[in-house]
């Protein structure tokens, strides 16, 4: 498949990248002032957002992409992302989550190309190998959206992660989608399990993993705002009235209107609602995914530095292990790091933070964040 836009199926595809969080599970390295997909987290030589920016600008042009983040963050992704096109960012002044960012880039891009056009999501944190079955699953994804569904793509479960949330797919909609042979019917999205739950989806078969990836007609996606979400879509439209009138009248309507936007993730405000009633549909994405969520996604990605499994994101030079094994390091002080006896740990250090921690418990880094900004320490985060 040609990777140029308006050559290969995808001319009426529009790519929202949204940029935001702070990424909590990997602090003290991810932080407000720079979060994870700001950063290479694994050793590929670009950021998360880059490798994002790149992977979806070969599918459906650079032109095509566009990027929602918060203000604070618009210079480093401009940085980073030097083709990214000038009026494609979106910068908030204030996290409003990804129902709200989706949302006002497909209002303002059914301004400019018309509601017909095919929108999707696609977080700038997450790792993908095997281009061609992802690009295979988009392909699909686009046909069936076309067809009038909210698509997600399912990543294959291949362990039962009590990291992630699920699909579990219905029954098959190929007759109903030519060309789109994976499409299944989305029966119900489901939160984050405990281990028992999430070994019992994995036995069934009828599970995947929620990557948040969706792939939807704008109109699609701008009827149910206006008929669920009002407020919501009143708000957005406003904004994005404003944003085609003058960048100095857009920024002036984001100030005064988004802090008041309702704070909803996407699949709580859509793909939940819309699937009670038949609307959203899956494609099977059978490709490598992560999204780095914690340190020990982080260690997944990475090389063994050693025969006793030691992971290093960094300098390697500054981290000494002796008696020590399965251990996560993050060198990021000027200063060595030396293990002795130590297993199964995680250690990041910072110029002004140092977390030490079990491996199994880098889920709970989050609550460490939470226990920090209750402190005020604001400085640290």
């Amino acid at each position: 498949m040609n990777g140029t836009n308006g050559t290969n199926g995808f001319d009426d595809v529009h790519v929202i990248i949204p940029a935001g969080g702070t990424g909590t599970r990997l602090w003290p390295l991810s932080r407000g002032a720079k979060p994870k997909f700001l950063y290479d987290l694994v050793g590929q030589g670009s950021t998360l957002i880059q490798s994002t920016f790149d992977r979806l600008a070969a599918l459906v042009g650079p032109d095509h992409v566009v990027v929602s983040t918060g203000r604070d963050h618009v210079s480093a992704i401009r940085h980073q992302i030097p083709q990214l096109a000038e009026g494609n960012i979106f910068a908030e002044p204030v996290p409003r989550d990804s129902t709200a960012a989706i949302a006002l880039a497909t209002a303002v891009l059914t301004r400019r190309y018309g509601e017909r056009i095919v929108v999707g999501s696609f977080a700038a944190d997450q790792v993908i190998r095997g281009r061609d079955a992802f690009v295979e699953a988009v392909r699909q994804a686009v046909l069936t959206a076309r067809a009038g569904y909210v698509t997600t793509i399912g990543i294959a479960a291949s362990r039962p992660s009590t990291a992630f949330g699920y699909i579990h797919q219905g029954a098959s909609l190929a007759d109903r989608v030519p060309g789109a042979p994976g499409a299944r019917a989305v029966e119900r999205f489901v939160e984050k399990p405990d281990a028992d739950t999430a070994q019992a989806y994995l036995a069934t078969g009828e599970y995947r993993w929620n990557a948040g990836m969706f792939v939807m007609r704008a109109d699609v996606l701008l009827d149910h705002l206006r008929a669920h979400k009002p407020e919501l879509f009143a708000a957005i439209s406003r904004i994005a009235d404003a944003m085609m009138r003058s960048d100095r009248e857009g920024r002036e309507a984001m100030d005064r209107c988004w802090p008041r936007v309702e704070k909803i993730a996407f699949d709580y405000a859509v793909a939940e609602p819309l699937s009670l009633s038949g609307g959203v549909a899956m494609i099977p994405g059978d490709f490598g995914w992560d999204d780095i969520g914690d340190f020990n996604s982080v260690a997944a990605m990475l090389p063994s530095r050693d025969g006793r499994n030691i992971k290093v994101l960094g300098d390697s030079d500054r981290v000494v292990s002796l008696d020590s094994a399965g251990d996560v390091v993050v060198p990021r002080a000027d200063r060595t790091i030396a293990l002795l006896g130590v297993n199964d740990m995680v250690v990041v250090d910072t110029p002004d933070a140092l977390l030490i921690a079990p491996r199994a418990r880098s889920q709970e880094v989050k609550a460490m964040v939470a226990r920090l900004s209750e402190e005020g320490r604001d400085d640290l985060l």
